[in-house]
C-alpha cells in the first residue's frame, strides 16, 4: 500500500509525501454492543487498512483527497464544519483535526492530505476507525508529537462521537490501534484497558458482506445506545456492566419488555466474552464458535440488530462442514457475518453458502478471507 500512496500522492499534488501511516479494519470477533455499556469485547485487527499520506503546507489551507472518491476537498485553516454529500468522507480526518486539542495535542495547520483504502466499506470492517487512527498518527508526526497509544485511540472515539455523531464505545479504535497479528485484542472498555490474546492455530475468518444498509449515524445505533442506557438508570447503576445475569433475571419486571430485551443481550454477551477468552485459553475453537453463534442469535431475537439476510448466512454457515461458529460482525442492521472456521474450509465451501444467498436474495455477497494483522503504525 505504501508504494500506492506514494504514487497517487504524487499524481494528485505533484509531490512527494512527507509522511505516511496505515491503520487496519478489525472484526468485531464477539462483544456486540458491550463497549459503551462499559463490559468487555474481543476484537481482531485485519490485513486490510486504510494508508493515510500527507505533506505540509505553508499556506494553512487544508486539501483531502482521496483514492475512492473523486475530486477534491479544499478547506482553509478555519474551517471545519461537518461536510455532506459526496465530501462527507472527510468528516472523519476533520473530526480527528478537532479532536486533538481536546487532549492538549497541537493540530497541523495547513497541509495536502491524501487516503487510500483496500477495505469493502458497509462490511461492519470499521473502516471509519481505520481513517481515524492513520489520520491521527500522520498528524502528530507531523507536528512532532508522539502521545501514549491509549490517547491515540480515545482521539479517534472522541473525533466519531463528538464531530462525526456515532455514540461508539473504544471497540473499533482500540482494535484498530492495539492489533496484533496472531492475536485478538481484549479490551476492557471501563478503563479502558487493553491486551492481546493468543489466537489457537488453524482458526480462520471469513468475510460475507452482503452489502444491505450499513448507515449507523442513521439513528438505529443512536437508539439502541439510548436504550441500554435507559436499563442502566432503570436498574440503578452506572453502565450494564455493573449487572449480574442473575440479578438483571430478578429485575424483569421493573423495565419496559423492550428495555430489558436489550439489557439481556448486553449483559449476557459481557459473560460471553467471558466464556470465550476462556475457551480460546483451552484452544477450544468447537467451544468458542458455539458462543459466536450464541452471540448472533441474541443479536437477533434481543437486540434486533441483525436483518433477515445476516440471519440467512448464519443458518447456512453453521450446516456447514468445518465451521466453527458465525455472527454478525460490528454494530448490525445490515453488513456483513463473521465465519470462524477450521483451516481446511474452501473458497469452494464460501462459494456455496454465497449461491444460496444469492437464490433467496438476487445477488451474491462479496467474499473476504482475511487474516489477523497488526496495529495502526507508521509507514
Amino acid at each position: 500500500m505504501k508504494a500506492e500512496l506514494i504514487n497517487l500522492f504524487q499524481k494528485t499534488y505533484g509531490r512527494l509525501p512527507e509522511v505516511i501511516a496505515r491503520a487496519p479494519g478489525r472484526i468485531e470477533f464477539i462483544g456486540n454492543h458491550t463497549d459503551y455499556n462499559g463490559g468487555a469485547v474481543l476484537g481482531a485487527a485485519i490485513d486490510r487498512g486504510v494508508g493515510v499520506a500527507l505533506a505540509r503546507r505553508d499556506d494553512g489551507k487544508r486539501n483531502f483527497a482521496s483514492g475512492q472518491k473523486g475530486g477534491m476537498v479544499r478547506l482553509g485553516a478555519a474551517d471545519v464544519a461537518r461536510q455532506i454529500g459526496d465530501d462527507a468522507w472527510v468528516n472523519y480526518p476533520l473530526g480527528v483535526l478537532v479532536a486533538l486539542p481536546e487532549f492538549g495535542l497541537k493540530a497541523p495547520e495547513g497541509f495536502d492530505y491524501l487516503a487510500l483504502s483496500d477495505l469493502p466499506t458497509g462490511a461492519g470492517l470499521s473502516s471509519s476507525a481505520a481513517i481515524e487512527l492513520a489520520s491521527a498518527l500522520v498528524y502528530l508526526a507531523a507536528t512532532g508529537q508522539q502521545p501514549a497509544r491509549e490517547t491515540v485511540v480515545k482521539v479517534g472515539r472522541h473525533a466519531e462521537n463528538h464531530f462525526v455523531g456515532v455514540p461508539c464505545g473504544i471497540l473499533d479504535q482500540g482494535v484498530s490501534g492495539f492489533g496484533l497479528k496472531d492475536h485478538l485484542v481484549a479490551i476492557d472498555c471501563r478503563g479502558p484497558k487493553f491486551s492481546t490474546v493468543p489466537l489457537p492455530a488453524g482458526a480462520h475468518f471469513w468475510i460475507f458482506n452482503t452489502h444491505t444498509k450499513h448507515a449507523l449515524v442513521d439513528g438505529l445505533y443512536a437508539t439502541r445506545h439510548r436504550e441500554c442506557m435507559e436499563a442502566a438508570q432503570g436498574l440503578g447503576v452506572g453502565l450494564l456492566a455493573d449487572v449480574s445475569v442473575d440479578t438483571l433475571r430478578a429485575a424483569e419486571g421493573r423495565l419496559a419488555p423492550v428495555v430489558f430485551k436489550r439489557a439481556r443481550h448486553v449483559v449476557e454477551e459481557i459473560a460471553r466474552v467471558s466464556q470465550t477468552h476462556a475457551a480460546l485459553q483451552a484452544r477450544d475453537l468447537a467451544a468458542v464458535g458455539q458462543l459466536l453463534t450464541a452471540s448472533h442469535r441474541s443479536s437477533q431475537t434481543l437486540f434486533e440488530n441483525s436483518t433477515v439476510e445476516l440471519d440467512f448466512l448464519v443458518d447456512q454457515l453453521v450446516r456447514a462442514p468445518r465451521v466453527f461458529g458465525a455472527r454478525l460482525t460490528g454494530g448490525g442492521f445490515g453488513g456483513a457475518v463473521m465465519a470462524l472456521t477450521a483451516a481446511d474450509f474452501s473458497a469452494e465451501d464460501a462459494k456455496k453458502v454465497a449461491e444460496a444467498y444469492a437464490a433467496s436474495f438476487g445477488a451474491a455477497p462479496d467474499i473476504l478471507h482475511t487474516q489477523t494483522g497488526d496495529g495502526a503504525a507508521l509507514l
